[in-house]
């Protein structure tokens, strides 16, 4: 939603401290506000500071830019009647800010009362208070049936335990798992999200011993947590989001999608609304086309040529045979073509000749050997096997990846997106609050990169080259782009960063490795997933020296590590489950490069497309057109 004069406003708690900063940061934008408060003499003081902040975009109204409404939100009635007046002067409902919070006045353990002036109230005001104001909120965005957006204030005390006040923690967390478990009424257009900063200097944050203050990195600024409530009212993507804002960690998202996945399924209704009926009557010719490498060489074009096989029946045991849809392209065709992930010499390289290329593909089961029991005809899966760019393949079994639909989006998310989830996983040990630099950025694991790195919590810088890509970039959720086409890299590094970048994906090689290595910060970590610049060299791929290279690492502390897929195979059933999760629920978007490739007969074509620097997210070669003309997205 974006911030602009006209749209209206209802926040609660707002004639002091959070409540206060939030409405007069939305008035600032001509944004009509009710102030809401228990505080009369304070409430009606912020919203004529909000009215004069309105007049610069509103002149000649015939209804107030601001009005004040006094309300205890624990009161359902007088919760009730606050909308009431807030709809009867403005007519509609925009945004909710729900930040009314209190303490607890007497130490938890001592409190010999029944709790009605103390805990109790503490928990009607903090939880049932934001749940009756946000229950109305979806109330009024329904019947209206227009977008709007709520933010719920929780704190960092709702994360991890604030010992000090457990009742108000305790009202805090159930704030934090009440929004993030509305996400749901994103369909609805309705968004509700959660803000949970660390301590800031407000009448209630002055209360907390300065000495722990210090130690959790200072006061967390004002500025920074009307920035995050921006970014949760106009990120379209944020629905049950939780922001975490942190002095010692800048901005995170709460919890990481690694640590969601630990406890996250979908239920089985959510898969067989993901799953369509497939035809499970597979049409077996008696013979079908596929490319086959039939000499070495990086050019692949002139490496392989198409061939018809005979489809051999019946299946080997143990064995399926695999109907390919959709496969995917890759930088790394042209090594495979040319034989540079063969182990032995050359003569014993060429004795293989000829082999099947593809590395990966969707597409349906349409047929199974007898021993197979554990898989069906019809079954949409995926393959990461040798083969992909063929009608029909014989695949063992235990290589079949089960999938929700044989979507070109699923093909990015196999080779691209599983070298992005495992290798920063695994290879980077990614964490959060860091800087990532993602090289190549906008390809087709580049794209999961940034995505990943972002929903981890940390700071993203991406390299690539044009401005679609730089579009495609920034829609991601890059922190910075850096279009070498614009602007020196080298450069921006240096200037930007200068203690450095604690992560880097690279897959470029050549003068990019040099640039990226000597960006690395201190403990930094650089992940090689690749070097396309590196690959169709007139020679082939040439290796380069990199002198004084253990000098670097050792005087910095840092590490360069490599990353292969392929000895990565038992992880691969697992972090494909991850990114369709993500992909499902909105969190994950998945790039494919808008040009078509239809056909075994333009495989060639695609894999030179993808060389040519041209391409913007994942290319993809539509095998059975045929099939995914009658087919629903995932």
């Amino acid at each position: 939603m974006e911030l602009k004069p006209g749209l209206s406003a209802f926040v609660t708690g707002a004639a002091s401290g959070i409540g206060r900063a939030l409405a007069l940061a939305l008035a600032q934008k001509g944004i009509f506000v009710t102030v809401v408060d228990y505080s009369e003499d304070r409430g009606k003081e912020v919203a004529l500071l909000a009215q004069n902040e309105n007049l610069k975009f509103h002149s000649g109204l015939k209804f107030p830019s601001t009005i004040f409404v006094k309300c205890d939100v624990s009161n359902k009635g007088q919760v009730a009647a606050a909308f009431d007046k807030h709809m009867q002067v403005y007519g509609g409902l925009d945004i909710c800010i729900n930040s009314a919070g209190i303490v607890t006045p007497i130490l938890f353990a001592k409190d010999q009362t029944d709790g009605s002036n103390s805990w109790r109230h503490a928990v009607n005001v903090n939880l049932l208070g934001v749940i009756a104001c946000t229950h109305r909120a979806i109330q009024i965005m329904e019947a209206a049936k227009k977008p709007g957006v709520i933010i719920n204030l929780g704190s960092a005390a709702g994360l991890y335990p604030h010992i000090a006040d457990p009742i108000y923690s305790a009202s805090k967390g159930g704030v934090v798992m009440f929004t993030r478990a509305l996400a749901l009424y994103k369909k609805k257009g309705i968004r509700a999200n959660v803000l949970c900063p660390e301590f800031i200097r407000t009448e209630m944050g002055e209360l907390v011993d300065s000495r722990f203050i210090e130690r959790m990195g200072g006061y967390v600024s004002m500025e920074n947590l009307i920035k995050g409530a921006f970014e949760l009212i106009t990120d379209e993507s944020k629905a049950g989001s939780c922001l975490w804002i942190t002095n010692r960690r800048g901005f995170e998202y709460w919890p990481t999608p690694t640590e969601e996945a630990k406890y996250l399924v979908v239920p089985s209704r959510l898969k067989k609304r993901l799953t369509s009926v497939i035809n499970s009557n597979v049409k077996i010719p008696q013979s079908f086309e596929k490319v086959i490498v039939r000499t070495l060489s990086h050019n692949f074009r002139s490496a392989t040529s198409i061939v018809r096989a005979p489809l051999k029946l019946p299946i080997k045991p143990g064995h399926v045979l695999f109907k390919v849809i959709y496969a995917g392209v890759n930088a790394s065709d042209v090594n495979f073509s040319s034989g540079s992930y063969f182990s032995g010499s050359k003569e014993e390289i060429r004795s293989r000749l000829p082999f099947d290329a593809g590395f990966e593909a969707v597409g349906l089961i349409a047929a199974v050997s007898d021993g197979v029991k554990n898989l069906k005809v019809g079954t949409p899966a995926a393959i990461m096997t040798f083969g992909g760019y063929a009608e029909f393949v014989m695949v063992p079994s235990k290589h079949i990846l089960p999938v929700a639909r044989p979507d070109p989006e699923v093909v990015a998310m196999l080779t691209s997106g599983l070298t992005a989830s495992i290798s920063l996983e695994k290879a980077a040990q990614m964490e959060s609050g860091k800087t990532v630099l993602v090289t190549a950025a906008a390809g087709g694991t580049g794209q999961f990169a940034v995505q990943l790195a972002k929903l981890a919590g940390n700071k993203v810088v991406a390299t690539c080259g044009g401005k679609d890509k730089a579009i495609l970039l920034k829609d991601l959720g890059v922190d910075r782009v850096i279009d070498y086409k614009e602007e020196s890299i080298k450069n921006v590094l240096k200037k930007e960063f200068p203690k450095g970048v604690d992560i880097v994906y690279e897959s470029v090689g050549g003068d990019m490795f040099d640039v990226c290595l000597n960006a690395l910060a201190v403990y930094g970590r650089m992940v090689i997933i690749g070097m396309i610049s590196q690959y169709q060299g007139e020679h082939g791929w040439k290796p380069r020296n990199y002198t004084g290279l253990c000098e670097k690492l050792l005087a910095k502390s840092q590490t360069v590590a490599g990353f292969f897929l392929v000895q990565y195979a038992h992880l691969w059933q697992q972090h494909l489950g991850n990114l369709v999760h993500l992909f499902s629920l909105g969190k994950l978007k998945v790039a494919v490069d808008p040009k078509s490739f239809v056909g075994v007969q333009s495989v060639a074509d695609a894999v030179e497309y993808l060389h040519s620097g041209k391409s913007v997210g994942k290319v993809v070669v539509c095998i059975d057109p045929s099939f995914s003309q009658q087919t629903a997205k995932l």
